[in-house]
């Protein structure tokens, strides 16, 4: 098990890297290159840059609060019986 988990670790790490450095290229670094340059072929409209990590945020808010919630209903059926 000991190398299995390690392999997912070493992806986890691999994807979360390439995830920080396309951002980071695509909001820092791309609004200095020319419009018409190749490189914005690979990259989604600038918008997406905001909604994305808001649209993220809120539903990893929900679910949180969403989750939590069901842990205080359940909680309070448990105190009742």
């Amino acid at each position: 098990m000991e190398v299995a988990d390690k392999a997912v670790g070493l992806l986890l790490t691999i994807t979360s890297l390439s995830i920080f450095t396309y951002y980071t290229f695509w909001v820092i670094i791309l609004p200095f290159v020319d419009r018409d340059h190749f490189v914005h072929n690979y990259f989604l409209p600038q918008e997406y840059a905001i909604l994305i990590p808001v649209f993220a945020g809120v539903a990893l808010l929900s679910f949180l609060s969403m989750f939590v919630g069901y842990v205080m209903l359940k909680s309070k059926k448990k105190k009742k019986a």
